[in-house]
C-alpha cells in the first residue's frame, strides 16, 4: 500500500515538475472555412477562459476584445513609464472615464492594436493576465505551463470586423517583446525559436511549437526539426507596422528571395523590387494574413506568362480566368501527384542556387469549381510595400520555424512527400 501511494506521489511530482518546467509548448491551429484565416485558442483569465484568436504572424500583440464579457481576477493594467510599458512599445498614458475594468483604467501604457484585414488600428490599453498553454514532448500534447504577467491588450470591438464569428482578437507572433513566443522562451528559458504548421483543410488541426523541436507527426513520428533547409532571416530597415516611429525597423519576417523559377527555368524580373529601397519598400516577407501569394505586378504578370506557357507545353488547357486569380485551367487532363496536381514546379530561389523553397502543385493551385484550377497568386499591384507576399496557401502543409536565436528560417517544403501533412499532429493522446 506504502509503495503505491509513493508511486501516485511520485507521478504527480513530475506532473507539476514538467507543467513547470517544459523544453516545449504547443496550440492547435484550425482553418475558417470561410475567411481561410488560421485560428487557435488559448487558456487565460482567472477562471481560466478558452479564447479564440486568429494567428497573425506579423502583429505586434496578443489583443482582444475587452468591452464584450473580459472578467477576470487577476487582470492588472501596465502602468504608464514602467520598464513592462516600455517593452511594449508604448505610444501613449492612457486613461478611462468609464467604471475601472480591463481596457478602462487610468495612468495605463497604451499601444497599437490592430487588424490588417479592414486596415482597422486603435490605440489601446494593454495590461497582463494569466496565460496557460500546454506543453508537449514534441510528439503529443501535456500539461497546461502558466504564465501569471501575460501582456494583453485590450483592442477595440470594431476590429473584429472581417475575423471569423466566434474569434475575440488576434495573436500576434511578430518579432516583440510582447509576442506569444518571446514571452514563453523568456519565461521557462528555452531557446527562442517557434515553428508553424498549418493546416490545408477546414475540418483538421494544424499546430504551432514554441521551443527548439522535435516536432513529430503521424504515422512515423518522424523528427522534422532534424530536416529542414534554411535561409537568414531579414530586416527590413523601415517599419511596416500599422503605426511607428521614424528610424524604427520591421518587426515581421522577411526572406531574401533571389529569383522566381517555373520547372527550373528563371523568369524575367526587375531585380530591385526584391531588395528594400530607402524608404523600406520591396523584399519578401511570410504573411498568415493573406491567403494567397501577392506579387508585384510586373512580377506576376512575368509569373503568370512563364506557368502558362510551360502549362501548354505539357497539353494542359487553358480556361477562363476566375477572380481574384489570373491563370486557370482545365483539370480534366491534369494527373494527380502525392503532391497534388501535376503542374510546373514554382522555386523560390534564396541565398544560392542550391537553396530554394519548391511549391508543387498542392501549393499552387486552387479548385475553385468543378474541373477548374487556377494557379494561387495575386496582383499585388504596382507599388505594393513588400514586392512579394507569401501567403498562407503557398505554406500549408509545410513546416516553417522561425528561428530567432540564429535569424533564420527552417522550411520543410511539402510534407506530403513524407505521406504525412500539418493535420496529422497527435492531438487526441490524454496525459
Amino acid at each position: 500500500m506504502a509503495s503505491s501511494f509513493h508511486l501516485i506521489l511520485l507521478c504527480f511530482f513530475f506532473s507539476i515538475s514538467d507543467a513547470k518546467h517544459p523544453k516545449e509548448m504547443l496550440l492547435a491551429v484550425t482553418k475558417d472555412a470561410n475567411t481561410l484565416q488560421y485560428v487557435t485558442n488559448i487558456k487565460t483569465r482567472t477562471p481560466l477562459a478558452s479564447v479564440d484568436l486568429v494567428v497573425d504572424l506579423g502583429g505586434q500583440h496578443l489583443w482582444v476584445d475587452c468591452d464584450d464579457g473580459y472578467v477576470s481576477s487577476t487582470y492588472h493594467p501596465i502602468p504608464c513609464g514602467s520598464t513592462r510599458c516600455k517593452l511594449a512599445k508604448d505610444i501613449s498614458c492612457s486613461g478611462c472615464n468609464g467604471p475601472r475594468r480591463p481596457g478602462c483604467t487610468n495612468n495605463t501604457c497604451g499601444v497599437i492594436a490592430d487588424n490588417p484585414i479592414v486596415d482597422g488600428v486603435s490605440v489601446s490599453l494593454i495590461g497582463e493576465d494569466v496565460v496557460a498553454v500546454p506543453s508537449t514532448d514534441g510528439s503529443k500534447p501535456g500539461h497546461l505551463a502558466y504564465m501569471r504577467r501575460f501582456p494583453i491588450t485590450c483592442g477595440a470591438t470594431f476590429l473584429l470586423q472581417g475575423l471569423p464569428k466566434g474569434v475575440e482578437g488576434m495573436l500576434g507572433l511578430a518579432s516583440t517583446e510582447t509576442a506569444l513566443h518571446k514571452q514563453l522562451t523568456s519565461k521557462f528559458k528555452i531557446a527562442h525559436k517557434f515553428a508553424l504548421c498549418m493546416p490545408s483543410s477546414t475540418t483538421a488541426k494544424g499546430v504551432m511549437f514554441f521551443g527548439n523541436g522535435p516536432y513529430a507527426f503521424l504515422p512515423n513520428h518522424f523528427d522534422l526539426s532534424k530536416s529542414l533547409m534554411y535561409t537568414p532571416l531579414l530586416i527590413n530597415p523601415v517599419s511596416t507596422a500599422p503605426v511607428y516611429t521614424v528610424g524604427e525597423p520591421s518587426d515581421e519576417y522577411f526572406i531574401g528571395v533571389k529569383s522566381i523559377k517555373i520547372d527550373g527555368t528563371a523568369i524575367p524580373m526587375n531585380m530591385s523590387l526584391l531588395s528594400f529601397d530607402k524608404d523600406g519598400y520591396g523584399g519578401t516577407k511570410i504573411s498568415t494574413m493573406t491567403n494567397y501569394t501577392t506579387l508585384e505586378t510586373s512580377i506576376y504578370n512575368a509569373l503568370i506568362h512563364a506557368f502558362t506557357t510551360k502549362a501548354v507545353s505539357m497539353k494542359i488547357k487553358r480556361v477562363a480566368s476566375v477572380a481574384p486569380f489570373g491563370a486557370c485551367f482545365s483539370s480534366k487532363n491534369i494527373a494527380s501527384t502525392r503532391v497534388g496536381p501535376a503542374v510546373p514546379t514554382i522555386d523560390l530561389v534564396l541565398q544560392s542556387e542550391k537553396v530554394f523553397w519548391r511549391i508543387f502543385g498542392a501549393n499552387s493551385m486552387v479548385n475553385v469549381k468543378n474541373d477548374v484550377l487556377c494557379l494561387g497568386f495575386v496582383d499585388g499591384g504596382k507599388r505594393p510595400r513588400t514586392a512579394i507576399v507569401i501567403g498562407g496557401h503557398q505554406f500549408e502543409d509545410n513546416l516553417l520555424q522561425f528561428d530567432l536565436v540564429s535569424s533564420k528560417l527552417g522550411f520543410s517544403s511539402s510534407l506530403l512527400f513524407r505521406q504525412t501533412n500539418c493535420g496529422n499532429f497527435n492531438f487526441t493522446s490524454n496525459v
